[in-house]
């Protein structure tokens, strides 16, 4: 899990959450193992330390999951040459200025790089020539990884610096029991129905719940991760196709807002801050009903809510499609053993590859080939009413949206939520007055 706030999608944050996540689905997904056809590459031997050895370095931050899915030993078992050592950072916000400054210095980096969705605009318009085109590696295939993220990770020219590994496609969490009190649906068809196709749908199954709510609860957690979920179903937000800043214009932004202060103004939230104490134990104490969720959430919120929230969240699909989170793995030019580095990175993020890591992992793959996978077709979540997440996260991750991401995307993102979105909620601002704030953190941001 990616848990750090200074990402677009939390992995870091602590070992916990990851480890959470490996025990929410390790009994409850149900399914099978796949019979693996495609088995490790064979490695060459024209690297290495002069004895036939080669020693391949990943550094990711956080956890991926590689190591857990017992990936990593399969590889080496394939490749008796091949030792694969991981060098792991915690959180994104200290794993990336020194990602940054190794490939300024052209040394110090490993044979493979991880590179998170929102640092990846940065990578492909500025740090592109560092490192190796991998779309006509061998082993590597476009049609093995969704349209738009291999576009997210490749060129104007068609230069592919990363391949997908995992993504973060968006479902909503609800509490079956507070929806029942509140006169809702329970059933997870039936709930996606209440808002299919419409966000602001889902606002009015809020205004249901908020006249008839359970005492001391609401209908959503906060207006920071509804705000995020809208934004992230269009395909441009802050910036256009052409790089242009298009924040304080754009109609997805808009919307996003518009509807994230309706639900602050009509008392619909919690007034909660995403992954604060407080947001946490809300989930423990049953404090809000339901919130947008991408797949990887899932173990998070198991792990706060507890034994006590058992059977009583479910899953329904969200009203739009939409991304929020992911990551990558590249291959820095600067590197000692690139020819096997590309190899193992094409076999980590090929499809039979990112299904293992889901069934151990909880990480959604990026590789729609994995979907048709026992381990993903079939997976089903004990903790949430036995839920078909593979079916429903894979159904949203095909229809996502490409989404333009540009350079201060994360800047722009927690302007938005932690100053505009906090000081109506929490400080009792109009929306008027947050926006103003967050515009003018923005802009402060952009100049620098």
């Amino acid at each position: 899990m990616r848990t750090t706030r200074k990402s677009s999608r939390p992995r870091g944050r602590t070992a916990a959450v990851a480890i959470t996540a490996v025990a929410a689905l390790g009994v409850s997904l149900l399914a099978g193992c796949s019979k693996d056809s495609d088995g490790p590459a064979k490695a060459g031997g024209s690297e290495g330390d002069g004895k036939g050895k080669i020693t391949l370095t990943v550094g990711t931050f956080g956890v991926f999951g590689y190591k857990q899915a017992g990936l990593y030993e399969e590889y080496e078992k394939a490749n008796p040459n091949i030792t694969i050592k991981e060098n792991v950072i915690e959180r994104n916000d200290a794993y990336y200025p020194q990602l940054l400054t190794h490939l300024a210095a052209g040394s110090g980096l490993s044979d493979i790089q991880a590179i998170e969705v929102g640092n990846i605009n940065e990578i492909v318009t500025t740090q592109a020539a560092k490192f190796e085109d991998l779309s006509k590696a061998a082993g590597v295939e476009k049609s093995n990884y969704l349209d738009w993220k291999w576009a997210q990770a490749s060129t104007s020219d068609g230069k592919t610096i990363g391949l997908g590994t995992d993504i973060g496609p968006m479902a909503i969490c609800y509490r079956t029991d507070l929806f029942k009190k509140a006169g809702l649906p329970t059933d997870r068809a039936e709930v996606g129905k209440l808002w299919a196709g419409d966000w602001s749908k889902y606002l009015d199954a809020g205004k249901t719940y908020t006249e008839n709510a359970p005492k001391g609860t609401t209908f959503l957690d906060s207006s920071a991760g509804l705000y995020q979920a809208i934004s992230n179903s269009a395909s441009e937000r802050y910036y256009d196709s052409s790089g242009k800043v298009i924040y304080k214009t754009s109609p997805s932004v808009k919307e996003a807002w518009d509807l994230a202060m309706e639900a602050t103004t009509g008392k619909m939230t919690a007034k909660l801050k995403l992954f604060d104490k407080a947001w946490d134990q809300g989930f423990a104490n049953g404090r809000f009903a339901s919130l947008p969720c991408p797949s990887w959430m899932l173990g998070y919120i198991q792990e706060k809510a507890g034994d006590a929230g058992k059977g009583k969240w479910d899953v329904a699909a969200a009203p739009k499609p939409a991304n929020w989170g992911g990551s990558f793995v590249g291959v820095p030019s600067a590197g000692k053993n690139k020819e096997e580095a590309v190899k193992l990175a094409a076999w980590l993020t090929a499809p039979a590859q990112q299904a293992k890591v889901f069934a151990k992992q909880a990480s959604f793959p990026s590789a729609p080939g994995s979907y048709d996978l026992p381990e993903v077709k079939d997976a089903k979540h004990e903790y949430f009413n036995n839920a078909p997440i593979g079916q429903i996260f894979a159904d949203a991750a095909k229809s996502i949206p490409t989404l333009v991401i540009g350079p201060k995307d994360q800047q722009i993102y927690t302007a938005i939520t932690d100053v505009g979105i906090l000081q109506v909620e929490q400080q009792g601002k109009s929306p008027a007055q947050g926006w103003a704030a967050a515009e003018k953190e923005i802009d402060n941001a952009l100049d620098q």
